[in-house]
């Protein structure tokens, strides 16, 4: 896409690359790392991050839809994928067709697929230990559907689940002593994979795990700082008016935001429609590495900035500047980092460095 406007997300494939490989040198006990580039690569967008995140030693994909496993395949014929949401059944020809494995999220699943294709499926079962989103809940569910499946001759390659709380010693604990509980019956399969991001990094190596899914610790985001992950994302727009306000004059819709004194307001070309939600108002944005503030409603294309003298039009601003800048934005919204990145929409073009 052509950035007529100024707007646009800056991606730093080297920095991807390097951040994977810094992860997998330290947390160097498993066997199978699996990149999670659900959502775009969570808002990096393009197979180059996809290519980085292979480079840097990622040796399985995971996704959250047929869709994004079969944009990825179209490069990628080799690696494997796995899609961690559910596959509708009538589907599943196309996942075969293009060798994308599948979760088995429960016994009822299973029993809508037909018969003649499930020894061409590989699957992965996913148990749940306290999410209650996908996977199954109880040994006599997990066994029903395990022995079900191994009956046909299905691929079963690997068995997981999900830590939904890994600041909490006490609630993840108990989840993998009920993950245990559930599959400690059956045949060791290829593949176990509990640990997340951050369950990578708080816990150590559960022993009968030889598996682990990197997702927003790609992309720099995790509370191990001794890795010093680099950023991958950067957020750039420009000053394209300025504005000066009398002393109580407002600015945008509804006036909500009065000038106290003689003020410079900058008109930002990038708006709620690109990502940056109204809510961001108050927030900090950086012009010549000087921190400024968005005042006023945000506007579906375009956001206003006190400002001082030293900025003018044409000159670059960082809407989302590093690690740091997006974590401050992330606590100001009262969100996370994810919703951050992933809020920046496809009309914002993304540029590669490498």
């Amino acid at each position: 896409m052509t950035n007529y406007r100024g707007t646009y997300v800056e991606v730093n494939i080297r920095n991807i690359r390097e951040n994977v490989s810094k992860i997998i040198k330290k947390y160097n006990n498993y066997l199978y790392y699996l990149g999670v580039v659900k959502a775009d690569s969570y808002g990096h967008f393009d197979n180059q991050v996809v290519k980085a995140i292979i480079d840097g030693g990622c040796n399985y994909l995971a996704v959250s839809s047929l869709e994004e496993a079969l944009i990825i395949r179209q490069e990628f014929k080799d690696i494997p994928i796995l899609c961690l949401g559910i596959i509708d059944t009538k589907f599943l020809n196309v996942a075969i067709d293009n060798n994308i494995t599948i979760t088995i999220p429960d016994y009822e699943y299973v029993m809508k697929i037909e018969k003649e294709l499930l020894q061409k499926l590989t699957v992965h079962v996913k148990i749940d230990t306290g999410m209650n989103r996908l996977g199954i809940k109880t040994k006599d569910d997990f066994i029903r559907t395990y022995n079900y499946l191994r009956n046909n001759d299905v691929n079963i390659e690997g068995i997981y689940t999900h830590i939904y709380a890994a600041n909490s010693k006490d609630l993840t604990n108990k989840q993998i002593v009920k993950f245990k509980e559930i599959v400690n019956s059956v045949d060791k399969v290829k593949i176990i994979h509990i640990a997340q991001s951050e369950t990578l990094v708080n816990y150590p190596k559960f022993d009968f795990a030889n598996g682990c899914r990197l997702g927003i610790i790609m992309y720099g985001f995790t509370s191990d700082k001794s890795l010093n992950l680099l950023s991958t994302f950067k957020l750039y727009s420009k000053v394209i008016e300025l504005k000066v306000l009398n002393p109580l004059e407002t600015v945008g819709y509804n006036g909500v935001y009065q000038a106290k004194e003689r003020e410079k307001i900058a008109v930002v070309a990038i708006g709620y429609a690109d990502g940056i939600i109204r809510k961001n108002t108050g927030s900090y944005v950086y012009i010549n590495n000087v921190r400024y503030q968005i005042v006023g409603n945000i506007c579906m294309d375009m956001l206003m900035v006190k400002v001082d003298d030293k900025v003018k039009v044409g000159d670059s601003v960082l809407i989302l500047k590093d690690i740091q800048h997006i974590e401050e934005v992330a606590r100001y919204l009262d969100t996370i980092p994810y919703e951050v990145i992933c809020m920046i929409g496809k009309r914002v073009p993304r540029v590669y460095i490498d």
